[in-house]
């Protein structure tokens, strides 16, 4: 059973057309699709504005207007945007030439005096190029962002970019995975955010719009949010912002101290000792030098682990599973109902003795990124207890389709063997996997697919029936000599690649035969991708059936946007029940 990925942001070759600069300013140059038919713009810019737009920036009065980001006009970034962009390129380029001219020149002479003239020279020469060079950057970046727009419409994002080659993309909200919202160091300096739109595509598939206002950016994003959920917001187009309940937040020394019980500070300190010790028996201290990259290269991957994890805190609510992490670059993630395809619980070795778990998933829009995002996008919880990571489990899996959850997922995380329903991998598997073969094994329940390994790194990997994409058996040479076969869970690329290796062949076949069917029949039942639509339409119902509005059904159950508190209860993230389970709660 194959079935392809949701569709997700195209690209569609279309010429551009200028708009006014202000971000939260209407092009009145670019007419409404919906209302005037296409027509040329004026060359040059905008068009004079109205007359009720002239008479109220001339006394200060302005009437109320629909949310400025979300009104289906289209908008340019921020104009401090090329700075953002730009400042790292030009601080390269000052720090090789600095390094590079700056000790010639600076240096005393052959006569003992002050420097090199020459060499001040050839310095200032070389700041003249990288000044012009500065200049031409700028003008390039300007222009960049001139030609960069977005349109935000009921049911699509737009967004054009490019001045030699334009691009035309169109993002489905009833598509959106996932909306993040990214501060680097020198966007928090100037107030800035960059909104990103994961959507489930290839490679490129997502969308960012950097950079925006924070509070721009936080406007959007729950408006977003709310459009994507099927919710009718109010005549403003703005939606108010869903409440939360904190589910955890990692301690700084709990991360610190998980840090230095992983593999790479035991490696690093073993080398440390190899290093002194040779060169105490050679006599050569140059030989310390040439491990310089690589201890740098080690720093720079530890400090990374540690700033992406920083105040790492979860929070649930009704649009989903919310993220909050990073130092020096912060991102607050939002993860809506429904969209996390696979979720993977590891233990190190050295974790063992305090009990600590980390979390990871796969989410549809975040596989097009690059390795560097994908670390940053994929983790769901760096470090936590056991209890920790079965609650951030229960979010994303709240019915666990099994009559004793705590004993199936305690064999998975631990276990070995065929207890709580468990099928193991046959003795004939320790031929081929002689460390971990008792830990193999797999579990299914009426909701999920469970998968266990690992031996010195414990790792249970969970898939829900319905975000299945396709299932593969495989059955090497030895594994055919031994009565052997795995099966593979296709989901989307991601940390998270559920295979049960080494099982019996009959086993295998009847793991691929009843994963297809559950598969099949919890695809078919799931809910609507609009999360919040069949709430509404429940509630439509009840109120038809009893002749007005469902005792406690407020706006939010109408399928509009209410206030904090007449959203729907947080305590439990809303998504579609999952079809086939074993057992009621």
């Amino acid at each position: 059973m194959t079935a392809g990925p949701p569709p997700g942001a195209g690209d569609v070759a279309e010429p551009d057309r200028p708009g006014d600069p202000h971000l939260s300013t209407p092009d009145p140059s670019t007419p409404d699709p919906s209302t005037s038919p296409p027509s040329t713009p004026p060359p040059g810019g905008a068009a004079d504005p109205p007359d009720d737009v002239a008479a109220a920036a001339a006394t200060g009065v302005r009437d109320p207007e629909p949310a400025p980001e979300a009104d289906g006009t289209w908008k340019r970034m921020h104009p401090v945007t090329p700075l953002v962009r730009g400042w790292a390129v030009l601080a390269v380029l000052l720090f090789f030439v600095v390094q590079q001219r700056g000790e010639r020149a600076f240096s005393p002479g052959d006569g003992g005096g002050g420097g090199d003239a020459f060499g001040r020279f050839q310095l200032l020469f070389t700041l003249g190029l990288v000044g012009v060079g500065a200049l031409v950057v700028a003008a390039w970046a300007y222009v960049t962002w001139r030609f960069t727009r977005f349109r935000v419409g009921e049911e699509v994002v737009e967004l054009r970019t490019g001045v030699l080659f334009r691009q035309h993309r169109r993002v489905r909200l009833d598509r959106l995975q996932a909306v993040d919202v990214v501060q680097p160091l020198v966007a928090r300096l100037t107030g800035l955010s960059e909104l990103k739109l994961e959507v489930a595509g290839g490679s490129g598939s997502d969308v960012s719009l950097a950079y925006l206002r924070s509070a721009d950016a936080q406007r959007l994003r729950r408006t977003l949010l709310a459009r994507a959920a099927g919710v009718q917001v109010d005549e403003t187009g703005e939606a108010p912002e869903a409440p939360e309940r904190e589910v955890l937040q990692v301690p700084v020394d709990r991360l610190l101290l998980s840090m230095l019980r992983s593999v790479w500070p035991v490696i690093g300190a073993v080398a440390l000792v190899v290093l002194v010790v040779v060169v105490v028996v050679t006599g050569e201290a140059g030989i310390a030098f040439g491990l310089v990259p690589a201890a740098l290269g080690v720093a720079t991957g530890v400090w990374g682990a540690f700033s992406r994890g920083f105040g790492f805190r979860i929070a649930a609510s009704p649009d989903g599973l919310r993220l909050r992490h990073g130092l020096t670059e912060t991102r607050a993630q939002t993860v809506p109902p429904g969209r996390v395809q696979a979720v993977r619980l590891r233990q190190p070795l050295l974790w063992r003795g305090p009990d600590w778990w980390a979390m990871e998933m796969d989410v549809a829009g975040y596989a097009g990124g690059g390795a560097d995002d994908a670390g940053k996008e994929t983790v769901l919880l760096p470090v936590g207890t056991r209890a920790q990571a079965v609650e951030v489990l229960s979010l994303l899996l709240p019915d666990p389709g099994c009559e004793d959850p705590a004993g199936v997922l305690g064999a998975g995380l631990e276990g070995t063997g065929r207890t709580h329903g468990w099928v193991d991998a046959p003795r004939s598997a320790r031929w081929l996997d002689p460390v971990a073969w008792r830990r193999r094994g797999y579990r299914t329940t009426g909701t999920a697919l469970l998968v266990r390994s690992g031996r010195l790194v414990r790792q249970l990997d969970v898939v829900p029936h319905e975000r299945t994409q396709s299932l593969g058996l495989e059955q090497g040479p030895l594994q055919r000599r031994l009565g052997l076969a795995t099966v593979t869970a296709h989901a989307t690329p991601g940390p998270v690649r559920p295979r049960a290796e080494h099982l019996a062949a009959p086993d295998a076949a009847r793991l691929l035969a009843e994963r297809a069917a559950r598969a099949r029949d919890a695809r078919s039942s799931a809910g609507p991708e609009r999360w919040m639509e069949d709430l509404a339409a429940a509630s439509r119902g009840a109120a038809g059936a009893t002749g007005g509005t469902p005792e406690g059904a407020g706006p939010a159950a109408e399928g509009t946007a209410a206030s904090p508190a007449e959203e729907p209860g947080p305590d439990v993230v809303a998504r579609p029940a999952a079809p086939g389970r074993e057992d009621a709660p």
